[in-house]
């Protein structure tokens, strides 16, 4: 196996050179198979947040280098950051983000959009998604019309559109009650086994994160431990 994601001594500082500069990662290393369910875990605070930014090309490190898929990251420029976002990374995020007066076959559609999919593949392509996702039933409806859950699985299918390598999924099961999160988690272990979808959990729940192949502890912005998650 061949790591998709390579950190190597992230450092990440915010108001660098003024008074106020604060240092968030301190030197964070990580490796990430293709294919690998992982969990991070850690309280609020501990840097988890600005760690998924920087797995997700969200924001730059300050120093250190990272290697997604072959491509050095620090190497880009803002147009190719955005091209490997939209090409390689699915966010799934706790406030779902769907576009409110924007139907749920459309908001699926939108990443295919920017990346200037033709229209009949975008439309086939979100709906075959949206199936995946046991949502078909609810194409049409608006985000407003649809239960926390129901966003969540649509934000999914969203996440898929480009056939991403990697599934950056932030607090995905936080807005929802344990049924609905349970449904959600039972989706990312669907893709992670059947799509070969490399996952990236961010969580502060230490029962959703045994789940995974590999839980990475994250404390005041350094990797405290790494032990093996219980996935079958």
């Amino acid at each position: 196996m061949s790591s998709i994601i390579k950190l190597e001594n992230i450092v990440k500082k915010f108001y660098v050179g003024e008074p106020n500069e604060l240092e968030i990662l301190h030197g964070i290393s990580l490796e990430v198979e293709e294919g690998e369910f992982v969990a991070i875990v850690g309280p609020s605070g501990s840097g988890k947040s600005t760690l998924m930014n920087m797995i997700g090309v969200l924001d730059r490190p300050t120093s250190g280098k990272y290697i997604l898929d072959g491509i050095d990251v620090g190497e880009a420029d803002e147009s190719e950051l955005s091209e490997i976002r939209n090409a390689k990374i699915g966010f799934v995020f706790q406030t779902y983000n769907l576009i409110a007066k924007t139907n749920a076959l459309k908001n699926v559609e939108l990443p295919m959009l920017y990346a200037g999919t033709p229209r009949n593949e975008r439309i086939k392509r979100a709906k075959e998604l949206l199936e995946l996702v046991e949502m078909g039933e609810r194409e049409k409806h608006l985000p407003e019309e649809l239960s926390g859950g129901q966003k969540q699985r649509v934000a999914i299918a969203r996440a898929m559109a480009n056939d991403p390598a990697i599934i950056l999924a932030d607090e995905p099961t936080g807005a929802l009650d344990s049924k609905t999160g349970r449904l959600v988690m039972d989706l990312f272990h669907k893709l992670n086994k059947e799509k070969h979808k490399t996952i990236v959990l961010i969580t502060h729940s230490e029962e959703l994160a045994k789940e995974t192949d590999r839980i990475i502890s994250i404390k005041d912005g350094n990797i405290l431990n790494e032990t093996k998650g219980g996935k079958k």
